[in-house]
């Protein structure tokens, strides 16, 4: 796979550390995204966006999906009795600050932490490590690039739906026959919302 968007921001507030503290990190902040996402679902809903509601409860899904691969590893590799951690939610704001927030959120993961976990991985020749935040962080990206778009057409209401790969996290925007575009799954198994 080429890697020509692997690159780390420059100045990253992400700090990396072993793998082991990396996919604890992961699984933290994947564990208060999935929390905020879920709130801002419903929130979005009470505000009347349903289609952005959607969306949200999608990508809270896809963040388990991400929780669950990574705390899978810890449990697999290195600490079997592993507990995963809890987060208590946000007070959602509107639904278009909510969306940038989601947006900035996704866009810090895909271009700060999760290429250095990338390559701390790599460095430790921990391979597994390094397919699960490859699949994580790419996946990141298209939750941005859909926060992103739901954004800029909020006042655009539409009845779509949205697909989750339940085995990488990705997100697709309509009904899809194309298999994953980062994983290879076959779009017949992809979670409706």
């Amino acid at each position: 796979m080429a890697k020509s968007n692997f690159n780390v921001v420059p100045n990253p507030t992400a700090k990396a550390g072993t793998t082991l503290e990396n996919l604890k990190s992961a699984v933290n902040g994947e564990t208060g995204a999935t929390t905020k996402y879920a709130a801002y679902a419903k929130a979005a809903e009470e505000q009347g966006f349903p289609a952005v509601a959607r969306l949200f409860a999608a990508t809270s899904k896809a963040e388990q999906i991400h929780i669950n691969l990574e705390a899978g590893l810890i449990r697999k590799a290195f600490e079997p009795d592993f507990q995963n951690p809890t987060a208590e939610a946000p007070e959602p704001l509107s639904t278009d600050l909510n969306l940038i927030d989601a947006a900035k959120g996704e866009i810090w993961e895909t271009s700060d932490m999760y290429p250095q976990f990338i390559k701390a991985a790599e460095a430790e020749g921990n391979d597994e490590a390094v397919r699960i935040f490859t699949r994580a962080k790419l996946a990141e990206g298209f939750h941005a690039q859909r926060y992103i778009d739901a954004y800029n057409t909020l006042d655009k209401p539409t009845d779509e739906h949205y697909y989750v790969c339940p085995v990488c996290g990705y997100i697709h925007k309509g009904k899809t026959e194309d298999p994953c575009p980062i994983c290879g799954a076959k779009a017949s198994v992809f979670l409706e919302f």
